[in-house]
């Protein structure tokens, strides 16, 4: 689950990372006050979950209240397109209005989980302000890392060895040594997946202050959460991936036309594999897991025909504690409560597979049946 920009800053403040002044607002007079209480001057953020909100005109510096006023109302109620949320942009339903700060430099902080050390890692650069992608293509060796213990914790000698690296002055070291400790906390504690900071920004004053933030958390551990869970917003989410996660399913929305449904991650990646191999993109996987009831295949059939971009469906299930009956039975209910215009190519496998495909040949729905993966794949991608 991702966290809203200004939503990450209210959880750095708990855990001392030091942030600009500022506050939300939804409303472009409520942007105009807390200009005023700025001073007269404010950079209003867009609030959505995609980076790249600069170059796609979502960040505007403004020199008074009434310029506030006009670019908050100029953003909340449209749609930001920028290059990671796809032509269809995403809502601005809240614009952050923050102090302007003089930057003498901009430095990169994150920490990740890294599978290859089973642990958290630190990042740090001096070259902040860009993505972290392209400065391990140009300049490598301007990365430092620091392994995260999750026994022994952040240690204060690995905020020194990246503040060193990184550049910041040596009267700022320990200020820096300090912000990477309560990043490290903050992780942690709220079971994140990824704590970003970029840029970190040494002031015009000689502070460190987190010019930007972004968090994202483990859904799976969300349960023990409430106050993260809180902050999740639907409204920057699929509509079909909002209706899936209500009903207890793994669904991704992808940019091909051929539906998918499955049970079971590793049985998706191998059938998304070969719908490429064959010529044709996945729309979407669906992933019912390994012991959903005919109602949550139903719901889910459901989920993949309501994709308008899904011209054509594969469903590639194993037959587990899911009887292939059951999921038989379940495609056959949502196929007539919602109608379907679109070919439908069902390959089955394993527990009652030879009831399931019985089951879909007597139904009279024109569902095309495969024996194997490669057939289902080949018949779906001739499918029109």
């Amino acid at each position: 689950m991702k966290a809203h920009e200004y939503q990450a800053k209210q959880l750095f403040a708990e855990y001392g990372i030091p942030i600009p002044k500022g506050g939300v607002a939804r409303t472009p007079a409520r942007a105009k006050k807390l200009t005023e209480q700025l001073g007269g001057k404010a950079v209003i953020k867009a609030q959505v979950h995609a980076g790249g909100r600069g170059k796609a005109g979502g960040v505007k510096l403004v020199n008074s209240p009434e310029e506030a006023h006009a670019a908050a109302k100029a953003l909340l109620g449209k749609r930001l397109v920028t290059h990671q949320t796809g032509p269809e942009g995403a809502p601005v339903n809240q614009v952050l209005v923050e102090e302007q700060m003089a930057v003498r430099k901009e430095l990169y902080l994150s920490i990740v989980m890294d599978s290859a050390a089973r642990m958290p890692v630190m990042m740090a650069s001096e070259a902040g302000g860009m993505e972290i992608e392209e400065v391990a293509a140009k300049a490598p060796e301007k990365i430092f890392r620091a392994a995260i213990h999750p026994v022994v914790g952040f240690q204060p000698y690995q905020g020194r060895q990246l503040a060193y690296g990184m550049n910041i002055p040596p009267e700022l070291v320990r200020a820096a040594g300090d912000v990477m400790a309560n990043l490290a906390r903050l992780f942690q504690a709220k079971d994140c997946s990824l704590a970003e900071i970029n840029p970190l920004v040494i002031t015009g004053d000689g502070r460190i202050l987190a010019l930007d933030a972004k968090l994202n958390f483990d859904d799976d551990a969300l349960f023990r959460h409430e106050d993260v869970a809180a902050l999740h917003d639907p409204a920057q989410e699929d509509p079909l991936e909002v209706e899936a996660h209500k009903a207890g399913i793994s669904y991704i929305k992808l940019d091909g036309d051929v539906g998918c449904m499955v049970n079971g991650a590793g049985l998706a990646m191998a059938t998304l594999d070969v719908i490429k191999l064959m010529g044709a993109t996945p729309a979407n996987f669906l992933d019912v897991g390994g012991g959903a009831s005919e109602e949550q295949v139903a719901a889910a059939f459901k989920i993949i025909l309501a994709d308008k971009e899904a011209k054509r469906v594969l469903v590639n299930l194993f037959g587990g504690i899911l009887r292939c009956d059951v999921a038989a039975n379940g495609i056959i209910r949502a196929v007539k409560e919602v109608g379907v215009h679109v070919p439908i190519v069902v390959r089955m496998l394993g527990t009652n597979a030879e009831e399931g495909k019985k089951i879909l040949a007597q139904s009279g729905l024109n569902i095309i049946v495969a024996n194997d993966l490669n057939e289902a794949a080949q018949k779906v991608v001739a499918a029109r």
